[in-house]
């Protein structure tokens, strides 16, 4: 067993287990329990927010920071053996961990102080509301991007094709395609800071979002 060999594999297991954790947690939030709230009454709504949501939230950001961080690691690894799939699978994923903890965490932590006071008997913080929508929309953003890139990240190993290529100019996925995809991505984004759930307020249409960004990618990748 060479030593390199086994760091490099002990970051992958790491990265399993952090980024199972993470996204696990990621579609609880968004398959179970958006929509048990949708249905619950204000008490066991409130009760959830203030004891439950802070331990998932936990999970949820650390799993994030671990897969980030040890995705880093395996890059370095890999050095020039990156290819495109993994390059749409690190930007999808550098954006979700983004999210998690410069958007929905700041956000949660307003409506989970929000709930405290209320239960207390003190007043609801105005900016509850506004932070659960924020909070919301970019959840719903990374639930989106889970999906390709859970798609690219499996695709770097197993699925043939220009972007299984390392990334060149004269070869593998053509310039204008990697741009496209790159602007695609950002531009959704960017609507999951500042625009609108649309076809992803359920949980249907969040997950046929994912399958159909993935799907335009990847025709993307390999026609354009």
């Amino acid at each position: 067993m060479e030593l390199e060999n086994f760091i490099s594999y002990l970051f992958r297991w790491i990265h399993f287990f952090a980024g199972v954790t993470w996204i696990g947690i990621l579609y609880y939030f968004n398959f179970v329990q958006t929509e048990f709230f949708k249905e619950t009454d204000a008490a066991a709504k409130s009760s959830a927010i203030s004891k439950l949501v802070p331990r998932a939230l936990w999970w949820f950001r650390y799993g994030a920071l671990f897969t980030f961080l040890s995705g880093l690691a395996l890059a370095g690894f890999l050095g020039g053996a990156i290819n495109f799939y993994i390059m749409i699978g690190m930007l999808l994923g550098t954006i979700m961990f983004l999210n998690v903890w410069l958007v929905i965490w700041p956000a949660q932590q307003i409506v989970i102080a929000s709930t405290d006071a209320v239960i207390a008997g003190g007043e609801a913080d105005p900016a509850a509301a506004g932070a659960l929508a924020k909070a919301g929309l970019a959840s719903r953003t990374n639930t989106l991007f889970s999906l390709p890139m859970l798609f690219f990240m499996g695709a770097s190993s197993h699925l043939t094709g220009a972007g299984r290529l390392p990334m060149s100019m004269d070869g593998g996925v053509s310039m204008l395609a990697q741009i496209l995809c790159v602007v695609i991505i950002l531009a959704l984004a960017f609507n999951g800071l500042k625009g609108k759930q649309g076809p992803m307020a359920s949980v249907v249409g969040v997950i046929h979002c994912g399958i159909g960004l993935g799907a335009a990618l990847l025709l993307i990748t390999q026609y354009l």
